[in-house]
């Protein structure tokens, strides 16, 4: 099992950053890539970026490309998504999950997941 605890998220106004991170712990080594998933009420759940563990492969999705930067700290047990020049589409509960095997955009690729942060972008 893995345990994923995401914090950071808030409000913030249009042009804002924000960073949020996940802290992952248990059985850790058996992680092969974290991603970041968003939700929108009314919305399905969809991928935003992950990373691959070990090599620190990285992958976006076309709406955040230029504008948000996923990155891992293997010691620490943690990955983040630095997000700026945030838009008020943007506004969603942000998710962290983990796959000990293949990865990808669809949310059946990943076994653990976090409660989720709320993050706003007023305009």
């Amino acid at each position: 099992q893995v345990q994923l605890v995401e914090s950071g998220g808030g409000l913030v106004q249009a042009g804002g950053s924000l960073r949020l991170s996940c802290a992952a712990s248990g059985r850790t080594s058996s992680t092969y890539a974290m991603a970041w998933f968003r939700q929108a009420p009314g919305k399905e759940r969809d991928f935003v970026a992950g990373i691959t563990w070990s090599s620190g492969v990285t992958s976006y999705a076309n709406s955040v490309k230029g504008r948000f930067t996923i990155s891992r700290d293997n010691a620490k047990n943690t990955v983040y998504l630095q997000m700026n020049s945030l838009k008020p589409e943007d506004t969603a509960v942000y998710y962290c999950a983990s796959t000990p095997g293949f990865w990808g955009t669809d949310v059946r690729s990943y076994a653990y997941w976090g409660q989720g942060t709320q993050v706003t972008v007023s305009s």
